[in-house]
């Protein structure tokens, strides 16, 4: 019974990982790639005008890096709380387009989201398939 549930719970969190860190990575790739749209986005929800490509491309790939740690499941407790942390910044910031709901849709699948990024930071170590964080620890993580 143990051994059925521990492996049901590790798929979980790994599908759970990897479909989260897809978003954020595309997320990030928007920056990058698209940084006037990057650009757009830091002045309508953070007030942050005047941001140049380069630098909005930079953060973008910072925010790569980041979520590319959260997705190998590397640094667990620091990668996994560090994406947690920006979801939740982007989710809370956004707290205008809430007041329109059937205007802004899309923007509610933020809250899901955000329950999967703190489901994943409070059981992050049970998140141990496909992770390399376990790997590079050795017998020690076992």
């Amino acid at each position: 019974m143990a051994d059925e549930l521990n492996r049901k719970l590790a798929l979980s969190l790994l599908l759970l990982r990897l479909s989260l860190g897809l978003v954020m990575m595309v997320w990030a790739c928007d920056k990058m790639f698209n940084p006037g749209h990057g650009g757009a986005v830091l002045q309508s929800f953070y007030g942050i005008s005047g941001a140049g490509e380069q630098v909005v491309r930079g953060l973008g790939l910072v925010q790569a890096l980041i979520v590319l740690a959260f997705l190998l499941g590397l640094a667990r407790t620091w990668s996994y709380g560090a994406v947690l942390l920006m979801h939740a910044v982007t989710t809370l910031v956004s707290w205008s387009a809430y007041l329109d709901p059937l205007k802004n849709i899309l923007f509610f699948s933020a809250w899901p989201m955000l329950a999967g990024l703190v489901t994943l930071f409070l059981l992050r170590d049970y998140d141990r398939a496909a992770s390399l964080g376990d790997r590079a620890r050795g017998a020690a993580a076992q």
